[in-house]
């Protein structure tokens, strides 16, 4: 319970990129001595976000302008013109605006011998998608090539949620947790001022486990969790069919610590049932997943080993999809005879935890049998890219490096230094290739004084070209972010009152994910100057 009469966080900001404009408070009152309410809200608005430099990817303009000359030949002019204005675009990605706001509130109970909480939230936003260029996506009643109006997103979701936990004495069980959760999702794709294609989704999660008191380091915790979702899209350009999803589940985990030695194992059972009736078809799957680790402490550094055999059941959208999706601008097929995917992974570590200097290193591989994936058939249909879900034995396997270090102090400052790096190979078994949307090389470092009013800190991000990609998949160029923040606390650390001017992307850059479906038209923010005021009281 907090022991102030009340407790305010706030935040406020505005970012240059995108115009961006946002918001948010929440405010923590104690009714009783055993009673505290709370109260949230937040609202964002942005215009089009600003990118680096072309809108368009160098291999999509190529193919655009290619377009252009086509259309020019066939005496297309107007057509032709629009299509080197797509391909010429700088700075600003149409149709990108968003405006959203949250609002929330909740009772919470503690006592000695436990706690319950209740919430309930509201989340509206409305979106603009992007449109990729060079496809005349036809609708029903439509002819190819007819003017559209942009497409845009709104979408509302109503969500009450509960947690308690009882508190069991000191017997073998510790305390009892339970958590459940109710979600009513509206998302409604509006095409101009008509209303497209409508989804909605309602959807209850319960969970219990039961947590074991420690017993000479033997520790534990095991419950049943439930999950039941109905879904349905109501227009022409559903994609999906309505469905039904009942999962169940059983788990476990057990840790035990002897001398310098840590060990964890886990079991979990999870039966999933999905229903198409408009297509008369029922899938159920049941999964049995497991994991066991062993770690050893050495001081401040702790090196182990963790082996897992898991399932997953394949999604409603894997399954069943066979349409246009707005927000990948793609043509999704699904898959109605894939099996569950089961992997087995394995990962080595070491972690240092010291006064000076943090250090963690991972190393994992996993092999995976009936991997699922989309991928780029290189097909059209109304106008889209045709992607297909596929099903095949797969390795992925990488490496993950986080430090930090502090290096001492100076005129008042102490100076700290971080970097992050990772690295993942994917590839489809038997020569597949690779697997499509994978994040290359990234080396991230950053630079930190910090004092009682002032922090400042540089950062550079560096990511590698990604030329390891799937049939049809496009490459993505590698690039250098550099980002700048300063802080200042007029207070000192005594007030929780600060001001945080920032500069990402400083040398206006033109980056993009290679994990992103939409890469080629939609890139990162270019130059962006933010403004954060941030209070605490």
């Amino acid at each position: 319970v907090p022991e102030e009469p009340i407790h305010v966080d706030a935040l406020f900001g505005y970012g240059s990129a995108a115009d961006e404009w946002s918001g948010g408070a929440s405010i923590d009152v104690p009714l009783t001595d055993r009673v505290v309410a709370h109260v949230d809200g937040s609202y964002r608005e942005s215009s089009d976000l600003r990118s680096g430099g072309f809108v368009l990817s160098p291999m999509l303009r190529t193919d655009t302008l290619a377009l252009a000359d086509e259309e020019e030949d066939e005496g297309e002019l107007e057509e032709a013109a629009e299509l080197r204005e797509i391909a010429n675009r700088r700075g600003r990605i149409p149709n990108s605006a968003v405006k959203s706001w949250t609002a929330a509130g909740g009772l919470a109970f503690i006592d000695e011998g436990g706690n319950l909480g209740v919430s309930f939230s509201v989340y509206d936003t409305d979106y603009g998608v992007p449109a990729r260029p060079g496809t005349e996506h036809a609708h029903e009643g439509e002819e190819a090539g007819e003017e559209e109006g942009p497409v845009t997103i709104g979408l509302r979701q109503y969500r009450a949620d509960l947690r308690g936990e009882v508190e069991l004495g000191e017997g073998l069980f510790d305390k009892l947790r339970i958590r459940a959760g109710y979600a009513d999702y509206t998302h409604t794709e509006f095409e101009g001022d008509e209303i497209g294609t409508v989804f909605n989704s309602e959807a209850i999660e319960a969970r219990a486990e039961i947590v074991q008191n420690e017993r000479n380091g033997w520790r534990g915790a095991s419950g049943v969790q439930y999950l039941t979702r109905d879904f349905e899209a109501i227009g022409a350009e559903a994609f999906v069919p309505p469905t039904k999803t009942r999962q169940y589940g059983l788990f476990s985990l057990q840790e035990f610590r002897f001398g310098n030695f840590e060990t964890e194992a886990a079991l979990r059972f999870d039966t999933v049932e999905l229903r198409a009736d408009t297509l008369g078809i029922t899938r159920a799957f049941d999964n049995f997943s497991a994991a066991l680790g062993l770690g050893y402490n050495i001081g401040n550094l702790k090196i182990g080993a963790n082996i897992s055999r898991t399932g997953r059941a394949p999604s409603v959208e894997e399954l069943y999809s066979d349409g246009p999706h707005i927000a990948t601008q793609a043509f999704e097929i699904g898959n109605p005879d894939l099996k569950s995917e089961r992997a087995w992974n394995g990962e080595l570590y070491a972690r240092y935890d010291g006064t000076a200097a943090e250090f963690s290193a991972t190393v994992y591989y996993n092999r995976f049998n009936n991997f699922i994936y989309e991928v780029d058939t290189g097909e059209e249909e109304d106008g889209l890219p045709v992607f297909q879900y596929l099903q095949d034995n797969a390795r992925v396997w990488g490496v993950e490096l986080q430090g930090s270090a502090r290096l001492g102090s100076f005129g008042g400052f102490d100076l700290a230094v971080d970097g992050v790096a990772d690295y993942t190979r994917a590839k489809i078994t038997n020569g597949g290739g690779n697997i499509p949307r994978i994040p290359p090389l990234r080396l991230l470092g950053g630079v930190e004084l910090t004092s009682g009013a002032f922090d400042l800190r540089g950062e550079v991000e560096w990511t590698e070209d990604q030329d390891r990609t799937a049939t049809f998949e496009t490459p993505t160029e590698g690039f250098t972010l550099v980002n700048a923040s300063a802080t200042w606390r007029p207070f000192g650390q005594d007030r929780n009152i600060a001001l945080i001017a920032s500069a990402n992307n400083i040398f206006d850059v033109t980056a993009r994910r290679a994990a992103s479906f939409t890469k080629d038209f939609v890139p990162l923010a270019g130059r962006d100057f933010r403004v954060t005021a941030r209070l605490s009281f």
